[in-house]
């Protein structure tokens, strides 16, 4: 049976973010995650999670300037300093969270550059974060982003993301699989989720083209949500998706997951 986590960062945002743990609860969710937990104590936030009876399973390395450009720095050259200290960061908040996974962000590669720099420095990057992480039995996430949403990331094919985590060779280093960049990228999802198993930690779902709820679409998301129960995939699924209205009057489609 899948895992859903409510990615607060899309979902009941008709709602202060504060106030979207509680929504999420009363919609029947167990499992959150989003973006960026920075702008609040992690104290805080872990109230929300124990009040609430919710798990936090996944959030983000802080982004950097985004009115810069920025989307994260783990690949930047020459911004090693400014990623580790964004690393230790996420691993304190991971930490006070109880959360069991990070995503970190690479960054954007700009028209021109030298992409085996920024390759170099994102391998050794995850290197650095890797050993830390494990030492606290903590997974690290890379997740390519389609260029129709992030033109110029690092990472834009799961093959791309799969690449660096076996370069990495890293126990606690995986591909985080997004079916909607996946889709609009790579194509051939059955195909691709085979190729993946034993390389994936952390799915999320939303539709194509819209990424909206996952009942619409290009994406038969029942036959994914099987064949990831068949492969024996036993981590938590992300809903980051953008509803197509308020939150709770699209999710049909959760009902039978509760």
């Amino acid at each position: 049976m899948p895992k859903f986590a409510a990615n607060l960062t899309m979902m009941f945002n008709e709602k202060p973010f504060l106030d979207r743990f509680e929504a999420a609860a009363k919609a029947g969710f167990k499992y959150v995650e989003y973006l960026w937990p920075y702008d609040y104590p992690a104290e805080e936030l872990k109230a929300k999670l124990d009040q609430f009876g919710l798990k936090q399973v996944l959030f983000n390395t802080a982004a950097g300037d985004v009115s810069k450009g920025e989307w994260g720095l783990a690949a930047i050259p020459e911004r090693e300093a400014d990623a580790r200290r964004d690393i230790d960061q996420a691993l304190a908040y991971a930490l006070a969270l109880n959360c069991p996974t990070v995503h970190i962000m690479a960054g954007v590669v700009p028209e021109g550059a030298d992409r085996e720099a920024y390759k170099k420095t994102f391998i050794e990057n995850i290197l650095y974060a890797a050993d830390k992480f494990k030492a606290q039995g903590i997974n690290i996430c890379l997740e390519a982003l389609s260029p129709e949403v992030k033109p110029g990331y690092f990472l834009k094919s799961q093959y791309d993301t799969l690449e660096i985590v076996d370069l990495i060779n890293k126990n606690n280093v995986f591909v985080q699989l997004d079916y909607f960049h996946a889709q609009n990228v790579d194509g051939n999802l059955a195909r691709l989720t085979d190729k993946l198993k034993g390389k994936f930690s952390h799915v999320q779902i939303a539709s194509v083209p819209d990424r909206h709820e996952p009942d619409e679409g290009e994406i038969n998301y029942q036959f994914i949500f099987n064949k990831l129960d068949e492969m024996g995939y036993e981590g938590y699924i992300g809903c980051e998706y953008k509803p197509r209205g308020e939150t709770n009057a699209g999710l049909e489609w959760f009902q039978a997951y509760k």
